[in-house]
């Protein structure tokens, strides 16, 4: 009886010890991909897991052209202004002028994106096109102001301080359109559920996700193979710490059943960081005036450069029809 007792106790120990691991673990694991995920800086050891995590695979030879094209944008002349968000956070963002105006677009990059370099290609389209160009930093990003990044919840609200921003820049008569790329697509979706200044006509939205929740969950088991249900809540709790607001607070569905501004929708269907199945989510939620634009084979974020002439042409018919 006595040895039976010891062996259960045993045996019990050894299943409470294995259990304190795993969980220990777990918590090691999710944390390691939270900082990754929010921080300003990455730990070291995620910056050589990034094609993994992402699962985008660009040539050598693209992203040498992609960092040219970054530089020669830096080096256009510009203005460098500032904004101070509604939460005190400083914000920075790059002014384009051009001669005889059409409209503004507010642009806002993506996840561990550049401002000069996530609009590097097409922002020569936007100045010929008699536009205005405001690249924002996103917060947690670049010389902008905060220790870590939103997804988005709260990345919306500097998105209509800068919507405000350009507002008192440029004048009242002038179309503002929201423009985003990856989780800058996400961003203007989101804000497009917000109280927003009448002079913003539009919305275009190039491979957003629908929330952070949704990214997360996407990444985590399709591309890093781990099971999020079993990491899902500490990570929402670690996440609330440093964004006051949880993963699941608000999604663009969200936004995009309320809102009356007309969206583009723009993704690529070889995109293995945002599946296009969220943008097809995004556009059957959209109760707006909206349109589509489908890019076979392009990866996250280059679709305007496999399919330019149709890029444009959306974008043109996009601003005859709502300026």
């Amino acid at each position: 009886m006595k040895q039976n007792l010891k062996a259960a106790m045993l045996a019990g120990g050894i299943a409470i010890g294995a259990a304190g691991l795993a969980g220990a673990a777990a918590y090691g694991v999710t944390k390691l991909l939270v900082q990754a995920a929010i921080d300003r800086e990455q730990p070291e050891i995620i910056k050589k897991a990034t094609r993994r995590i992402t699962g985008t695979y660009y040539s050598a030879e693209f992203l040498a052209e992609w960092d040219r094209l970054a530089e020669a944008v830096a080096e256009k002349p510009h203005e460098v202004v500032t904004i101070t968000a509604n939460d005190g956070t400083h914000l920075v963002g790059h002014f384009f002028s051009c001669e005889n105006p059409k409209r503004v677009i507010v642009a806002m990059h993506g996840w561990r994106g550049r401002w000069n370099k996530d609009f590097a290609m097409i922002l020569d389209f936007f100045l010929e096109n008699g536009c205005c160009v405001l690249c924002a930093e996103q917060r947690g990003q670049g010389t902008s102001g905060g220790d870590s990044m939103g997804f988005g919840l709260t990345e919306r609200y500097d998105c209509r301080d800068w919507a405000h921003w350009a507002v008192l820049r440029c004048g009242d008569k002038l179309p503002i359109y929201l423009c985003g790329i990856s989780m800058g697509a996400t961003t203007v979706l989101m804000a497009s559920g917000l109280d927003l200044p009448k002079s913003v006509h539009g919305v275009m939205a190039d491979c957003g996700f629908t929330s952070p929740d949704a990214e997360w969950k996407h990444v985590m088991e399709n591309n890093l193979h781990l099971p999020y249900r079993f990491h899902s809540r500490l990570a929402d709790l670690m996440f609330s710490q440093k964004n006051s607001a949880h993963l699941t607070d608000y999604s663009t569905v969200d936004a995009l059943r309320k809102t009356d501004l007309p969206v583009l929708f723009v993704h690529g269907t070889s995109d293995f960081l945002v599946p296009v199945e969220m943008t097809y989510e995004n556009y059957q939620a959209c109760r707006s005036p909206k349109r589509l634009l489908i890019v076979p084979g392009a990866d996250h974020g280059v679709s305007y450069c496999v399919e330019r002439e149709r890029y444009e042409q959306a974008v043109k018919d996009f601003w005859r029809d709502f300026d």
